[in-house]
């Protein structure tokens, strides 16, 4: 496990920003944001609601965008930062893209601690690192980091 740095707090402003995003548009409140290598930014967005689609999560798509514009070795380089911990389905598509390192803000027991009590969306309790470490290939995970910031997001959007 990888520590937050300055660098890392920066990019996890992006994911954030990208949440609110997209829950401006009227989707729930998660972003995230890919950074390769070389310093190329690519943003992801939840669609759940605009595209009716479930597995629209925000790292999802952000999975099937950076695949189509990036090789396979570059993904290999790359740090995927996420608004809030990717869950257990997301956590399967960075794994399969052999993302090797995840940096998320707002955590999933932070997140469920806001969702439970006010909404019957479902959450499901499964954190990422448990899902990695399933894997034969390592993912570095650093987080929970700017938990205050990525928790404001969600105030007010579950109730």
């Amino acid at each position: 496990m990888s520590e937050v740095t300055a660098q890392d707090e920066r990019y996890l402003r992006e994911s954030i920003d990208a949440a609110l995003e997209a829950r401006g548009r009227g989707d729930h409140p998660f972003g995230a944001v890919l950074v390769t290598a070389g310093g190329r930014v690519i943003r992801g967005f939840n669609s759940v609601v605009t595209d009716g689609d479930p597995t629209g999560h925000a790292e999802s798509n952000l999975v099937r965008i950076a695949a189509r514009e990036l090789t396979a070795d570059e993904l290999r380089k790359s740090t995927l930062y996420s608004s809030t911990e990717p869950c257990a389905m997301c956590a399967g598509a960075i794994y399969w893209a052999r993302i090797p390192r995840v940096v998320f803000a707002l955590s999933e027991q932070g997140l469920i601690a806001i969702v439970s009590p006010v909404s019957d969306e479902p959450v499901l309790d499964l954190p990422s690192r448990e899902v990695f470490a399933r894997g034969g290939d390592v993912v570095d995970v650093a987080g929970p980091a700017l938990e205050v910031e990525a928790a404001a997001v969600h105030d007010g959007f579950w109730g």
